[in-house]
């Protein structure tokens, strides 16, 4: 094959243009039919040959039939990332109306999340262990990779305290576990938030469980709701009014000790995670935010399920530490 930058030379080429000059050196004769169709042979075999040298060139040397079969790359998530969008159920966030509610339910969508166990002892480890079940009954094994994260679970006592987000592992057999501590006494939720991929189709969920920690119970008392939060060595403050009317924008101000803006880092795709989980039965929003940082601040849509009591988490990194500031809100 040529090199890429040599002008192909071809044998026939030349052949024609020897026999043109011994026609021009014995006069203009009239070209015969057989002469005719001499050239139109030859002009044939030159296009023939120069598809079949591009060709060459397309596929590095080879011909098309041994080149490389392309392979399908699987859908990692069943939104647009680019946008702010609500997780744990397929309806975007739109600019009115109040965002869908999940984690109520064990079942849904075809799908059941089976705890192994639901009893665990207080301030015990536990390696915490269900599976997601599919319509046959069978545990699901495939899922997308959302936010870096097949499945993403969330632990909070119901009087909201407590709060854990963790990212379990899937065994082959579709078996998940996770290790588990719970300090107090209480009654606990579970919340799987994931995206399973069931005979060929994308469905997103977020399934809830109870888990029952023995011993004696007392619910702790909300704290007032303020626009400001310690979390650890930052305090972490927010603009915005959540409503039910429409989607609101919220911003995310993260401060050190001593007011200076923290270098936000992204953690789990994204640099923030807004759980939102209303008072009582523990309702389940899962909001991401806007790619780019708006003035050092992370930017939020949010549309509240109802009027009544929220306690919202945010999960943030900076120094490659994760920390989660949280505030109580309420809705009217």
């Amino acid at each position: 094959m040529p090199d890429d930058d040599e002008e192909p030379q071809f044998g026939l080429s030349r052949s024609a243009g020897a026999g043109a000059r011994s026609g021009e050196a014995g006069g203009s004769p009239k070209p015969t039919g057989d002469g005719f169709r001499f050239a139109a042979v030859g002009a044939l075999l030159i296009v023939v040959l120069f598809a079949g040298y591009g060709l060459g060139r397309l596929n590095n040397g080879t011909t098309a039939t041994n080149a490389a079969t392309p392979q399908p790359v699987p859908s990692v998530s069943a939104f647009d990332e680019s946008q702010p969008h609500v997780h744990g159920t397929t309806a975007p966030i739109g600019t009115s109306g109040s965002a869908p509610v999940g984690g109520l339910s064990l079942s849904g969508n075809g799908l059941t999340l089976t705890p192994v166990t639901t009893v665990l002892e207080a301030g015990k480890a536990l390696n915490l262990q269900f599976t997601i079940n599919g319509p046959g009954g069978a545990p699901v094994t495939t899922f997308a990779v959302v936010h870096d994260k097949p499945l993403h679970l969330i632990v909070i006592r119901r009087d909201l305290t407590g709060f854990q987000h963790l990212h379990p592992v899937m065994a082959p057999d579709g078996t998940w576990s996770v290790d588990l501590t719970l300090a107090e006494p209480g009654l606990y939720r579970m919340i799987a938030d994931f995206t399973a991929q069931v005979g060929g189709v994308e469905t997103v969920s977020s399934l809830g469980s109870d888990l029952t920690v023995a011993g004696n119970y007392a619910p702790v008392t909300l704290p007032d709701p303020a626009l400001v939060a310690t979390a650890g060595n930052f305090q972490v403050g927010y603009e915005g009014t959540p409503s039910t009317q429409s989607t609101q924008p919220l911003l995310m101000t993260v401060t050190d000790g001593i007011g200076k803006p923290a270098v936000l880092e992204p953690y789990l795709g994204a640099f923030g995670h807004l759980v939102v989980l209303r008072q009582n039965d523990l309702g389940y929003v899962h909001v991401h935010p806007e790619t780019q940082l708006i003035d050092g601040k992370i930017k939020f849509w949010l549309a509240a399920p109802s009027p009544g009591t929220y306690r919202m988490f945010l999960d943030f990194q900076v120094a490659g530490k994760v920390s989660t500031a949280a505030w109580t809100v309420v809705v009217s």
